[in-house]
């Protein structure tokens, strides 16, 4: 376990201007480096920012810091014309390349460097700030209204929203959270919020924290109402006269003998609770429950030739094998019974020859769990002999299968992951989009590993990193689904090692956020975990 976890936040300055009628809107993407790979992988985007050369992005990197470990890390920034999350459709702004290290061991764990990658151009400055997380795990919610603030707008009243900062140790301040924009008011009541403690102040009670409020504008230059200052000790009074704010505009200030204040900020409630992890539950008695579909339609090819993805070798376990092996090793720790319920779809099964979409692969229909993954991997192998790989390949039939024994048991005390394995080429897209986004309300989540060597859009599209999913309107609540492509750990050389517990990490990566966003919604509390009585 890396000792260290480290939140980046990414600033911008004087950024190439792409946009005709308006300034860029710029993104940060971060590619991260696997130890001892060259490979560039995607880590993250921070959001968009709209019209602004200047950009200071409010999502943040959160890392492991492995001081034995060269980290190389590459952000590249794109001026963002349009929804698509393709990052080719976009122009590209400039790219930065550095070690965490780097980072971290600077003056104040703060890097300046140019960015580069366009002939001829000075594309302007990055700036990288690191903070190593304390781990305070409380998170605060806050709700504030506003009095009586400035008129900025010509025809209207004004638009306000807050941004709230941290001071750093060197007395700068970095940007922590945004209010959403009220239309059209001078009293505005913002919606409540909830941030990390650590976000706020980073542990430490008193140091600043800055609020400005402005009145939002459509093409980005908004209007600076006034500021405030206060800190989390102060705010954790909760609401009392301690807790109303004058707002005050400096410049206002200095040329009118006159001037009070624009407005005031009143804090409505402060309410402050610790944050679960994943282990509070699986401590509290959480059980994860592991379900496997494998994909046996005739596009992986006939399983006698070695050139099929379901060829059984002598010599070596075919891809199907590596990656239930890789993930079922990990899960199995976090399931008391290991007992896997392992399912075939896209086949005809005897005994007559029915083409079906879910079928047990121990040929009982009554109970097809399976005794750990040696277990399952067995009876894979022994179906592969009794059934004719078919078509076509639908998912929604055993995602629905989970989202069934899901939807008895929904105090917490079960979590479901079903993990499919396929070559990618599905029939069914509508009704397994419909039945992810009815599954999302449910304590489930899909792992999709994709075999072979086949064009995977469809899977990207269902895993929702970047655009959520959606059926007929109704959009999934919570990101279930997590693809990733085996041939991306397929390592060549000789003996062509496998990067399994590279697969296994990425595939189970999400899966802990997964498990809290559902308690969360839900609201459901860890139990206290059982002390051993001596």
């Amino acid at each position: 376990v890396p000792a260290t976890r480290v939140e980046l936040t990414v600033s911008c300055r004087q950024l190439l201007d792409r946009d005709t009628f308006s300034k860029s809107d710029p993104i940060c993407v971060l590619y991260t480096q696997r130890p001892g790979s060259h490979q560039w992988r995607e880590f993250g985007r921070t959001e968009v920012i709209d019209n602004s050369l200047n950009p200071d992005f409010l999502h943040k990197f959160v890392l492991d810091y492995c001081f034995e470990e060269r980290q190389n890390l590459r952000f590249d920034l794109y001026d963002v014309d349009s929804k698509n999350p393709d990052l080719s459709k976009h122009d590209f702004l400039g790219q930065a390349f550095c070690t965490l290290g780097e980072i971290v061991g600077s003056a104040g764990s703060r890097l300046e460097k140019p960015l580069t990658g366009i002939l001829g151009k000075k594309c302007g400055t990055i700036i990288l700030l690191a903070e190593e997380l304390g781990n305070c795990r409380d998170v605060a919610t806050l709700q504030f209204c506003a009095n009586k603030l400035d008129k900025k707008d010509f025809f209207g009243k004004s638009d306000p929203f807050m941004v709230f900062y941290r001071s750093n140790e060197d007395g700068t301040f970095t940007i922590c959270h945004k209010t959403e924009v009220v239309r059209n008011t001078l009293n505005p009541v913002w919606a409540a919020f909830a941030i990390p403690v650590r976000a706020l102040c980073n542990g430490d009670h008193d140091r600043a924290i800055k609020v400005e409020v402005y009145d939002w504008d459509r093409d980005g230059s908004h209007d600076f109402i006034g500021e405030f200052t206060t800190s989390y000790r102060e705010l954790a009074r909760g609401q009392s006269h301690f807790n109303v704010y004058e707002v005050v505009n400096p410049r206002k200030k200095m040329k009118k003998k006159k001037y009070l204040n624009s407005g005031t900020v009143t804090l409505l409630s402060f309410t402050v609770e610790a944050e679960h992890t994943f282990l509070d539950y699986i401590r509290g008695g959480t059980q994860l429950n592991f379900t496997v579909a494998i994909d046996f339609t005739a596009s992986n090819g006939n399983p006698s030739q070695p050139t099929s993805l379901h060829y059984l070798s002598p010599f070596q376990l075919n891809a199907y094998s590596l990656a239930l092996r890789a993930v079922g090793d990990i899960i199995q720790d976090y399931d008391s019974d290991k007992m896997f319920p392992a399912l075939g779809f896209g086949a005809k099964v005897p005994p007559d020859g029915q083409v079906s979409h879910k079928f047990p692969l121990n040929g009982d229909a009554s109970n097809p769990a399976c005794h750990g993954i040696a277990g399952v991997l067995e009876a894979y192998q022994r179906s592969l002999r009794h059934v004719q790989l078919y078509g076509p390949t639908n998912f929604a039939p055993v995602v629905n299968h989970v989202a069934r024994s899901a939807a008895t048991v929904l105090d917490g005390s079960q979590y479901f992951v079903l993990l499919i394995i396929t070559d990618g080429v599905i029939s069914d897209m509508a009704q397994t989009k419909e039945a992810i986004v009815n599954a999302a309300k449910l304590p489930m989540s899909i792992i999709i590993v994709g075999v072979g060597q086949a064009e995977f859009d469809a899977m990207v599209e269902l895993d929702g990193d970047d655009i959520r999913i959606s059926s007929r309107g109704k959009v999934a609540e919570r990101d279930i689904v997590q693809f990733v492509p085996f041939r991306d750990y397929m390592t060549g050389g000789p003996g062509a090692g496998l990067s399994m517990a590279g697969l296994a990490r990425e595939v189970l990566a999400e899966i802990p956020d997964q498990l809290l966003s559902y308690m969360k919604a839900r609201g459901i509390k860890p139990h206290p975990h059982p002390s051993h009585v001596p």
